[in-house]
């Protein structure tokens, strides 16, 4: 059933990285390009998933799976710059500031910087069978989310609240606070693609937001 789940949430985030990529073709919206390599790098790390039953343990997964930690801890961070472009987008006044500007770029390489220290370097992987999907996870798994993941959230969320407020946009602050919500609530299911649902959705909350300051701008 998961590799079923994996497979349509892989086609899922196709459709949307095209969409985002007529968005900025079409619209020139700074917010978009942002999501374009954390959409790429989630159609990668659902398709692998999905794909790893049939190419079987060895050498060729386990290599295919390193490069998922590498891709969500190089494009992740950059939910950061997203979140910050939206603020100026919608013309908050302090975003357009160069100290802005300087702490979201900085913040971005630190959490770059500190995933690839804390979980990428001397990372060892092992086989890992789930509900079906073969896959190369961590030897030493992590209690709970990473820092990286928690700052990203935090963040996202800040700047939802802002936008909700500044221009009565709610969609962005729901799509963050669902994502924060299903990563925190075990859902009584016996299923590891479930709970993927909620970064979907987040993700088409971003994009729509895009879609929205991309028609106020053309206002």
């Amino acid at each position: 059933m998961d590799t079923i789940l994996f497979s349509l949430f892989a086609l899922a985030y196709f459709v949307l990285f095209i969409l985002a990529i007529r968005l900025f073709q079409n619209q020139r919206i700074p917010s978009a390009l942002f999501l374009l390599p954390v959409i790429a790098g989630l159609v990668y790390d659902n398709s692998i998933l999905a794909a790893g039953r049939f190419i079987g343990e060895g050498p060729l997964l386990e290599n295919l799976n390193y490069a998922r930690f590498w891709l969500h801890t190089l494009f992740t961070p950059l939910l950061v710059l997203y979140a910050w472009v939206t603020l100026k987008q919608a013309r908050v006044h302090w975003a357009q500031q160069s100290w802005c500007h300087l702490t979201a770029f900085l913040l971005t390489l630190a959490l770059i910087l500190l995933e690839l220290f804390t979980e990428v370097f001397g990372l060892t992987l092992e086989p890992e069978r789930e509900y079906g999907v073969l896959s190369y996870s961590s030897a030493e798994p992590q209690s709970g989310p990473p820092i990286m993941v928690l700052v990203v959230s935090a963040v996202l969320l800040a700047a939802s609240v802002v936008i909700w407020r500044k221009q009565k946009w709610i969609w962005f602050f729901v799509g963050s606070l669902v994502m924060i919500i299903g990563s925190a609530v075990q859902l009584p299911v016996e299923s590891g693609a479930v709970t993927n649902l909620f970064e979907l959705f987040l993700l088409v909350s971003l994009l729509v937001t895009a879609v929205f300051q991309g028609t106020r701008v053309k206002k």
